[in-house]
């Protein structure tokens, strides 16, 4: 599974379309290891365009601090699962705490 985190600083960030790049990660659920890294920069903002862009590098979860509705439909269009209100925390432990299943979507600060 290749779960994606927008980042900022090396930290998750609340503006999910205005990262500077992304970590994506992959993981093995059954284990819940993190098999390997890579951050990538973020393509220049544009509507629509991360969707298609985070499918196309074989992400299947973004794990984000904030999301409006279109683009969390854009996401699903895609069938890239959605998780928001995560805090501003480093993607390793993000990704640990949803394997864990310890990681719970809290509210959306983006209200478009």
């Amino acid at each position: 599974m290749r779960i994606a985190i927008p980042l900022a600083q090396g930290r998750l960030t609340a503006h999910f379309g205005r990262c500077e790049s992304f970590a994506l990660l992959d993981v093995d659920p059954a284990t819940r290891r993190t098999l390997s890294r890579e951050e990538v920069k973020a393509p220049p903002h544009a509507p629509d365009v991360l969707p298609v862009w985070l499918a196309e590098r074989g992400a299947q979860v973004v794990i984000a601090g904030g999301m409006g509705q279109r683009a969390q439909r854009l996401f699903a269009e895609q069938g890239i699962e959605v998780l928001v209100g995560a805090p501003a925390a480093a993607p390793d432990s993000l990704v640990d705490d949803y394997l864990a299943g310890r990681l719970q979507a809290q509210a959306n600060p983006c209200d478009h």
